[in-house]
């Protein structure tokens, strides 16, 4: 692209339907406040409704607020059973990082729960819906990612709280990409990173506050750091696309179409993770293969 593309690109929203999971802060509440602008119908999927409502109120065009807690198999089947009518793009953009070693009421491992188990019962559950795309947020660090289908909640290892967020977002991509090869119709499933970008979800990153200040060149702001999500959400990207910035290895800069890793890219590996998600969750079994 000789151009730069920014928010000021994303096309004439009007009429269309858009949810955005964690979209009551970060990045998630910039790209939000981007599509509402754009003249979509924008449901901030929250887990404070609180902080999401006056979040909303400050956002231009139409939007709505609804409880979620992707953490929470409970949560995620309570918004799904509530929903009616389409979906023109969900957007899977909650998530947490590199927290201290917890457990959901389901057992599951914190971090795949919020970065991954959540979103795929959710995705599965809505997908009836959804006319146009789902856009799963992931992570430079899916490269990093060595995911243990034998225990992928932590229960057999020593736990690592980066090793699990790399993980989680291994997931993500590989789930992202056989979503996309199992879809059929008109809908997709494209992938979106922000490089590395200044928000609180580093806020429980041992030793991040004395790094930022050192490296942020490498960074985006948040405003930079949406624009991959608002580009695989409005553009008309291939199904399967992996969206980041253009700069530094991905780290920083506008939105351009890259390349995920080998092992986020192993069909074999998405399957059977897709059939282990399948069993933990009891979703996606309709698009079994």
């Amino acid at each position: 692209m000789t151009k730069k593309w920014t928010a000021a690109d994303v096309p004439d929203m009007t009429g269309r339907t858009v949810v955005v999971t964690g979209a009551s802060g970060g990045i998630g509440l910039v790209t939000a406040r981007e599509l509402a602008r754009a003249g979509a119908r924008v449901v901030l999927a929250v887990r404070d409704t609180a902080k999401g409502s006056r979040v909303a109120a400050a956002m231009p065009g139409r939007t709505e607020v609804r409880e979620l807690d992707v953490s929470s198999q409970r949560s995620v089947r309570a918004f799904a059973e509530a929903w009616t009518g389409p979906i023109d793009v969900l957007v899977n953009n909650a998530g947490i990082m590199q927290v201290p070693e917890s457990r959901t009421e389901e057992g599951f491992e914190l971090q795949i729960a919020t970065n991954y188990l959540g979103p795929f019962a959710l995705t599965n559950l809505l997908l009836p819906h959804v006319t146009d795309r789902v856009v799963t947020i992931a992570s430079q660090l899916h490269r990093l990612g060595k995911l243990s289908l034998t225990d992928l909640n932590w229960t057999g290892r020593e736990y690592n709280a980066l090793q699990a967020y790399n993980d989680s977002k291994l997931a993500d991509v590989l789930f992202a990409l056989e979503l996309d090869r199992r879809l059929t119709g008109p809908s997709r499933s494209v992938v979106a990173h922000p490089g590395i970008a200044k928000t609180s979800l580093t806020s429980h990153v041992k030793g991040v506050s004395g790094v930022v200040p050192r490296m942020s060149f490498l960074f985006n702001d948040v405003e930079h750091g949406a624009l991959p999500t608002l580009y695989a959400a409005t553009q008309d990207v291939p199904g399967g696309s992996y969206v980041g910035p253009d700069r530094l290895g991905g780290f920083k800069g506008h939105p351009a179409l890259g390349t995920p890793s080998k092992t986020a890219r192993d069909p074999e590996l998405a399957r059977d993770l897709w059939d282990l998600s399948s069993e933990l969750t009891r979703t996606g079994r309709e698009l079994a293969v």
